[in-house]
């Protein structure tokens, strides 16, 4: 049976001496793992569709126990991601999160996942955007399609909507007020602001087109960059390869442009 679909290639492995095996984030089947025969070649028809981020139509003939790509065409390769270390670690990362938390034979949360992977792609193509903003922005959205919501309307005791600041706690997924927190005495918390506290909820609770449409200063920045993180670190109980590679790129390399800096000196809600 042939299937045609569209999706991200998140993983490519090679498979003898001119095969891959393609592991697409898909719009109607989720993650699946496809050979691509001859993939490799210079002359190959498939050599551009199977690289990795490329976004493409994709007919696949699914066998008893496994997918063969019988063609493939690009639609979108996503270039700029590889003109700069950041982003190009900040893609990869993001693929893993995908092909570990995106959904199989699920076909609404599939194209859920398909929509934010592209329009992840489509913010650090376009910069004008903070890295780590993007990155919470995803992290904390992915985890919401998988069911890992957070609990973020207010202190899990009082319900006090916000205060000069809020604990989060990554484990537990809830906030406490600050007198709550000091009757509770709980530990592991990260410590928000009011503009980070807004923007944690805007990454969960923003429309889709809107979720990368905010901008926070450094500290509230690094308030947010740790507390999604962590949350995920926590939830998911496991490591990223790429994510350790994203960390271990020099500060000054993996930056935000000139571009993007300017964007975040006002903590204020952007509309576009």
């Amino acid at each position: 049976m042939q299937i045609q679909t569209e999706g991200v290639v998140i993983r490519v492995a090679a498979v003898g001496e001119s095969d891959r095996l393609v592991t697409v984030l898909t719009r109607d089947r989720g993650v699946v793992r496809a050979f691509a025969r001859r993939s490799r070649a210079a002359n190959s028809r498939l050599v551009s569709a199977t690289q990795l981020f490329c976004y493409a139509r994709i007919l696949l003939f699914c066998g008893k126990d496994k997918y063969m790509i019988d063609d493939a065409q690009p639609l979108e390769v996503f270039f700029e991601l590889r003109q700069d270390i950041g982003r190009l670690a900040l893609a990869q990362y993001f693929c893993e999160l995908a092909g570990t938390l995106a959904p199989q034979e699920d076909k609404e949360q599939a194209a859920a996942f398909l929509r934010l992977l592209l329009g992840a792609f489509q913010r650090l193509c376009k910069g004008g955007r903070p890295l780590a903003l993007v990155k919470a922005a995803v992290e904390m959205r992915m985890l919401g399609l998988a069911g890992y919501q957070p609990d973020l309307i207010g202190c899990a005791q009082c319900r006090r909507y916000e205060d000069e600041t809020m604990r989060f706690f990554p484990v537990e997924g809830d906030l406490l007020c600050s007198a709550c927190c000091e009757k509770a005495g709980r530990q592991g918390s990260v410590i928000l602001h009011r503009g980070a506290l807004t923007a944690l909820r805007h990454t969960i609770y923003a429309q889709e087109q809107k979720l990368f449409s905010f901008a926070l200063g450094t500290q509230g920045l690094q308030e947010l960059a740790g507390a999604s993180e962590r949350y995920l670190l926590a939830r998911l109980d496991r490591g990223f390869h790429t994510l350790d590679f994203y960390h271990s790129i020099p500060q000054e390399t993996g930056s935000a442009s000139p571009k993007e800096k300017a964007c975040t000196a006002p903590a204020e809600r952007r509309t576009s």
